[in-house]
């Protein structure tokens, strides 16, 4: 571990971007296929939902029981309320800034929680994205919002330092305006992260960052918080979701495996595994991102 990092709190984020139904995936955030394999629909959200607060439930439950030594039971449950799991264990997290937003946010709620919604300030207010005014109203809502980035580099690891002080900079000052409150949070769009990335967001005066790498532990370094998050996709399971939530040992060391070989391959590739990706899932140009000429 650098000289400059220190291990903070274990609190497992799950990283969504749009819930949509089926079919619909382009009516809310970016558009294309490969946008699409992170965009799950509204019933398999709810089912996602319903099985982390239940996890997180079974699991305080026996935490709290343990350490207390009180009889466990439905006659303890009553006596003793503050056994209850507090649904908020694990941070839910989005990306992106899609209009869905507002529907994941109705659902969260339903299930008394709150999310982390992390925008793309130059799609404010475009098709398929939310409006300022909506953003004034998750925040009213107590929901978190957060930078994610202007433009949305897709290699934002690999930016000039330049570009990267100018995205955090600027789309920080877009939502203070919007909000009238400081933004203190940001997300790392494309999955690619370097210490440039998180050195120029603390520069630009956030103090929480958080990055695609399936870690538990987060940490103070760079000058700031920074937080991993399990990614999720269309296909993945409500028990998985719940696993990743609780910590599970095994869910999070499948997605870490998987997660390093990607990063070997992005890494080994380069701009031709975009390309390959873009061959592969058959789109096209349908989103030009921050980082393309």
């Amino acid at each position: 571990m650098a000289s400059d990092e220190l291990r903070v709190e274990t609190v497992p984020a799950l990283m969504y971007h749009d819930v949509v139904p089926a079919g619909a995936e382009d009516s809310s955030g970016f558009l294309g296929r490969d946008a699409a394999l992170y965009k799950i629909a509204p019933d398999m959200f709810d089912a996602h939902l319903a099985a982390i607060t239940s996890r997180l439930d079974a699991r305080d439950r026996r935490y709290r029981f343990r350490r207390s030594n009180v009889p466990c039971g439905p006659a303890a449950m009553a006596a003793e309320p503050a056994a209850m799991a507090d649904p908020h264990a694990a941070a839910i997290t989005f990306d992106d800034g899609g209009v869905s937003a507002l529907v994941a946010a109705d659902m969260l709620e339903r299930h008394g929680m709150l999310g982390h919604f992390f925008v793309t300030v130059n799609y404010l207010g475009t098709p398929g994205f939310l409006a300022e005014r909506d953003v004034r109203d998750l925040r009213k809502r107590r929901h978190t919002i957060g930078s994610h980035s202007c433009s949305h580099p897709l290699r934002m690891g690999h930016c000039l330092w330049t570009q990267l002080l100018d995205e955090w900079t600027r789309s920080r000052a877009v939502l203070a305006d919007v909000l009238g409150e400081e933004v203190t949070a940001a997300s790392v769009p494309g999955g690619d992260f370097s210490p440039a990335v998180a050195e120029a967001a603390a520069a630009a005066g956030y103090t929480e960052l958080f990055t695609s790498e399936p870690v538990l532990a987060s940490r103070d370094a760079y000058g700031l918080t920074m937080h991993g998050r399990f990614i999720i996709r269309r296909w993945t399971t409500p028990a998985t979701a719940a696993a990743l939530a609780a910590g599970d040992w095994l869910a999070c060391a499948r997605q870490r495996f998987l997660w390093n070989a990607k990063k070997i391959g992005k890494h080994l590739g380069g701009r031709r595994y975009l390309q390959l990706r873009q061959l592969i899932l058959g789109h096209g140009n349908e989103v030009r991102w921050g980082d393309q000429p």
